[in-house]
């Protein structure tokens, strides 16, 4: 299997601040990478750059989804790229709280219809179509993710978990290869963290899709993750598994701390 994200060489200046400064990092098909690093360290920076919201200064971003063609999509707008077929949740839930569950993830499915202006006004047969496979769709989605009992609720009333958990459902709606999840568990309880964990690991197999994951939680990353990628003020200081990570001392001295115990 080949890799579905690859960048070379990324730099993000901000005025005379460098974020992230000559990043290379490869997401395998069907791999979970994770990013892990400091405040400030430049992650949030590094997804704003792959999902087209910043331009990098420097740099390609490559995508090779498994059976499509290969493409570099630097510059590119953000709905361009989810089209492509790259999706994201948020470190800040942007869910729309007056809508239902259901309407959140309709949202997501946008990017693949095609009923335009006219076909809105007039809602010939192909538009009616569209519509209710587009709900079929989006129901599906909420049945697999276990959100189908709260269909009609809205998304503001929602437990903080299930918040997370809808807008993961509605990035599935785009039909992303590459999944990239903003620190996920932010703000879980244990039980919730642990539902998370099991969710990302059926949305692996089950979905097909890459993730790339920003996370805090190391007992979630060192589960979780195939490879691990550390930054430190916008520099890759490390790459390699679990146990290659734990016991390096770089990453110990930057980030992990001297009383980390991975097997906590």
């Amino acid at each position: 299997m080949g890799n579905v994200l690859t960048v070379n060489e990324l730099t993000m200046d901000f005025g005379g601040l460098r974020a992230i400064a000559h990043l290379d990092l490869t997401v395998g098909e069907r791999e979970i990478v994770a990013l892990i690093g400091p405040n400030g360290a430049g992650k949030t920076t590094f997804f704003n750059c792959i999902t087209g919201i910043y331009e990098p200064t420097a740099g390609a971003i490559g995508i090779a989804p498994p059976g499509g063609k290969n493409r570099w999509i630097n510059g590119l707008k953000p709905n361009a790229v989810t089209a492509l077929g790259i999706a994201r949740t948020f470190q800040n839930i942007r869910l729309f709280g007056g809508m239902t569950v259901l309407e959140n993830v309709m949202i997501g499915r946008h990017c693949r219809t095609r009923a335009g202006i006219v076909g809105a006004l007039f809602r010939d047969a192909g538009t009616q179509r569209e519509e209710q496979e587009t709900v079929d769709r989006s129901y599906a989605i909420l049945e697999r993710l276990g959100l189908a009992e709260s269909v009609n609720e809205l998304a503001r009333n929602l437990p903080y978990g299930t918040q997370r958990r809808l807008e993961i459902a509605r990035a599935l709606a785009t039909e992303p290869f590459l999944l990239l999840l903003d620190e996920p568990a932010a703000g879980m309880n244990p039980r919730e963290t642990a539902a998370l964990e099991e969710l990302i690991l059926r949305i692996r197999e089950r979905e097909k899709v890459s993730i790339l994951l920003i996370e805090h939680d190391m007992r979630i990353v060192m589960s979780l993750s195939h490879r691990i990628v550390v930054l430190d003020y916008g520099e890759k200081i490390a790459e390699g598994t679990a146990a290659q990570i734990w016991e390096n001392e770089a990453v110990i001295k930057a980030y992990l701390g001297e009383d980390f115990n991975a097997h906590a």
